[in-house]
C-alpha cells in the first residue's frame, strides 16, 4: 500500500476504465446483475430510512458557506380567506386570468411550501464534480467545465439518469465492533480495522457493493447539537482506506460522520486527502451525514449485514451534489 499520497493517486486512479467519456466512475460495478443479487437480502420487506431531517436544527452551523435548510410555507390553513383579500386587492397582476377563478370555484384550498438548502446540507451523495486537485476532475475533464450554470461533466444529475444509487449495501459497524457506542474525536479508522469488522461479522464483500460505515458519531450531535464541534472533530477513515476500497471494487461508500474520512489532517497542510483520491481519482461517490443507528441495532440482532440500499439523488442538473433519503430493505 502506498505511504505518500500522490503514489496512492496514481495507483487508485480509474480514469480511462470505463472508457474516455465515463462519468459514472465506481458506479459502474454496479450492473444489472447485481442490483438483482442484491434483492436476494430481501427477506422481511423492514425498510428503515437512514437519513437526517432536513431542517433548521441540523449540523450545518451556518459560520461557512453552508447553512441548515430553510422551509417555508407559501400558502397554509390560515390563508383561507385569500379569496377575500385576492378578490378586493386592486394591485398590478392580481386580476390576471386565472388566479380569482382558482379560489371562485368550488370549496378547495390548498397548502404549499418550499425549501432554500445548500444541496449537501443534510443526508447526501457527493458528485464527482464535487472535488479536483491540479485542475482536473474525474476521468481528466478540467475543473474548468463547473462554471456558475453548473457542472457540464461529471455532475449527479448523470448518476440520477443512469438509475441512481440501488444495490447491495454491507453496514460496516465499526463502533459496535470495538465495543462502544461512538468512536472517540478524531479516531482513525484503517483499512486493518476494516477488515476486522468484516470477519466479525462473518460478512463478505463482493464487486460493486455500497459500503455503510457506522461510526457512532451522529449521536454526538444529537446529545450535544453543536455543528461546528461535530464537524471538525468527527472520527472517520484514513486516507490510506482509498487503496483497500479500489482494491475490492467498492461501488461507494458512505458514513455517519460529515465526510466519511476522519476530519483531523493526517499529512501535514493537506486537508480531505481521502476526497481527492474517491472521487477524483477513483470517480467514486460519498455519502456524508447519514444517519446509522436503526440499521445498527437491526443488523445486530438479525446477525446480518447486507441488503437492498435504494439512494438515488435528484435529478439536478448541472449539480455537484444531492440531497437523498436513502432506505436500507432488509
Amino acid at each position: 500500500m502506498a505511504d505518500d499520497w500522490r503514489d496512492m493517486a496514481e495507483q487508485v486512479r480509474n480514469w480511462g476504465r470505463w472508457g474516455e467519456d465515463d462519468e459514472l466512475g465506481t458506479l459502474n460495478y454496479i450492473t444489472s446483475e447485481r442490483v438483482a443479487a442484491a434483492a436476494q437480502a430481501v427477506q422481511r420487506g423492514i425498510r428503515i430510512p437512514l437519513t437526517i431531517p432536513l431542517s433548521a436544527y441540523g449540523p450545518q452551523s451556518g459560520n461557512g458557506y453552508r447553512r441548515n435548510p430553510i422551509h417555508l410555507m407559501a400558502l397554509d390553513g390560515g390563508d383561507i380567506e385569500i379569496n377575500n383579500t385576492v378578490r378586493n386587492w386592486k394591485g398590478s397582476g392580481v386580476q390576471e386570468e386565472g388566479v380569482i377563478s382558482l379560489w371562485d370555484n368550488g370549496p378547495m384550498r390548498w397548502n404549499d411550501d418550499y425549501i432554500m438548502m445548500a444541496l449537501q446540507a443534510g443526508t447526501q451523495w457527493d458528485g464527482l464534480a464535487h472535488v479536483y486537485y491540479d485542475g482536473q476532475l474525474y476521468n481528466g475533464y478540467p475543473a474548468s467545465s463547473v462554471t456558475s450554470a453548473g457542472a457540464a461533466k461529471d455532475g449527479i444529475d448523470v448518476i440520477a439518469s443512469a438509475g441512481g444509487i440501488v444495490g447491495r449495501g454491507v453496514l460496516l459497524d465499526v463502533a459496535r465492533h470495538l465495543g462502544v457506542h461512538r468512536l472517540e474525536a478524531g479516531y482513525v479508522i484503517t483499512s486493518a480495522l476494516l477488515d476486522d469488522v468484516v470477519a466479525a461479522q462473518d460478512v463478505e464483500l463482493g464487486e460493486g457493493d455500497i459500503l455503510l460505515l457506522r461510526t457512532g458519531w451522529w449521536t454526538r450531535f444529537l446529545e450535544q447539537p453543536e455543528g461546528e464541534a461535530w464537524m471538525f472533530e468527527s472520527p472517520g477513515v484514513s486516507w490510506k482506506v482509498a487503496g483497500w476500497l479500489h482494491e475490492k471494487r467498492i461501488a461507494a461508500i458512505a458514513a455517519d460522520n460529515v465526510a466519511v474520512e476522519v476530519m483531523t489532517p493526517e499529512v501535514e497542510n493537506h486537508f480531505l486527502l481521502f476526497h481527492m483520491l474517491t472521487i477524483r481519482d477513483m470517480g467514486m461517490s460519498l455519502g456524508e451525514i447519514w444517519d446509522l443507528e436503526a440499521l445498527g441495532e437491526d443488523c445486530a440482532r438479525e446477525g446480518t449485514y447486507d441488503f437492498l440500499l435504494a439512494a438515488p439523488p435528484l435529478m439536478v442538473p448541472g449539480a455537484v451534489g444531492s440531497p437523498i433519503t436513502p432506505i436500507a430493505i432488509r
